[in-house]
């Protein structure tokens, strides 16, 4: 049994973020050891804030990774993004994948555009991301995106209360992305396979496979009443049936649609999934204390 193709690739390793905020030297060689172990197919691009492109420098300077490094730089502002991709890249054996930026406040979604498309014709192999505001600039900013090359980014967590939107408003944000066909990546708050409250916090907690079977649903014509009913479904069982029914073909645009998470934490979400059988016995869990 390889590697599903709902989950091939599906986490990016945010482990620099919170709640998880490892130092620098921990997170690149954690994240070495999941190239090289047998979840690797699990693990997508290292999310490196753009701020800490120098501190990479002098880290790589140090310790070289062992491998090639991939990188997704988060960026608080499009203009930024052409020179901290340039910064990046020179330095050995970094290439950078994708950008994730961040619409600043009283930005226009006409200056958004020019940003992005001047990077683009720079940097045309780039996948560009832009974090939609959970503000009224929201459907004027999915807008924007439809019918462009670029993606859209949603917050579904953090580290306060407020930051984690309900279902009815996720639920919202999927049909308004799917119906706009702009594909996009979810971030934060997303460690576990099916919704929860988390014990420590009290946190409402969405969970990746709710997510995953939203947008399929979605896909498929799904009302919002319907999408927001899968966002707070507790039987992983229940979403477990609903994805492995999908066809390759669904299953593909499914992945096509939701391209990936940013999670600081690659273990909880492995365990998930292998309890529920959606990877292969053969893949061991990481063992705890070892890597986030």
């Amino acid at each position: 049994m390889s590697l599903s193709p709902l989950v091939s690739g599906l986490y990016d390793d945010a482990s620099l973020f919170p709640p998880g905020n490892a130092p620098l030297p921990e997170a690149l060689a954690a994240h070495a050891v999941h190239e090289r172990a047998p979840h690797a197919d699990l693990v997508g691009t290292f999310v490196l804030p753009a701020a800490r492109v120098g501190e990479l420098a002098a880290e790589l300077a140090e310790r070289p990774f062992p491998g090639d490094l991939v990188l997704s730089l988060t960026v608080p502002d499009v203009a930024l993004a052409d020179e901290t991709v340039a910064r990046a890249t020179a330095l050995p054996a970094v290439s950078v994948a994708a950008v994730e930026v961040v619409v600043p406040p009283g930005q226009d979604v006409v200056t958004l555009l020019a940003g992005l498309d001047a990077l683009a014709s720079r940097r045309p192999g780039l996948d560009v991301y832009v974090e939609v505001p959970r503000d009224e600039r929201r459907p004027a900013v999915v807008d924007a995106l439809a019918g462009t090359r670029y993606r859209a980014k949603l917050r579904t967590g953090g580290v306060v209360a407020d930051a984690h939107p309900d279902e009815r408003e996720l639920a919202s944000v999927i049909d308004l992305l799917v119906r706009r066909g702009v594909p996009f990546k979810a971030t934060a708050g997303l460690h576990h396979a099916v919704r929860r409250t988390d014990p420590d916090t009290g946190f409402e907690q969405h969970g990746f496979l709710n997510v995953l079977a939203t947008v399929a649903a979605a896909q498929a014509g799904a009302d919002v009443f319907t999408l927001t009913g899968l966002l707070a479904e507790r039987d992983g069982r229940v979403l477990v049936e609903r994805l492995t029914a999908l066809d390759a073909e669904a299953a593909a645009r499914l992945r096509d649609g939701f391209r990936s998470l940013g999670s600081c934490s690659v273990a909880e979400p492995l365990d998930d999934l292998l309890a529920l059988g959606l990877v292969p016995d053969s893949i061991p869990p990481i063992p705890e204390g070892r890597l986030a």
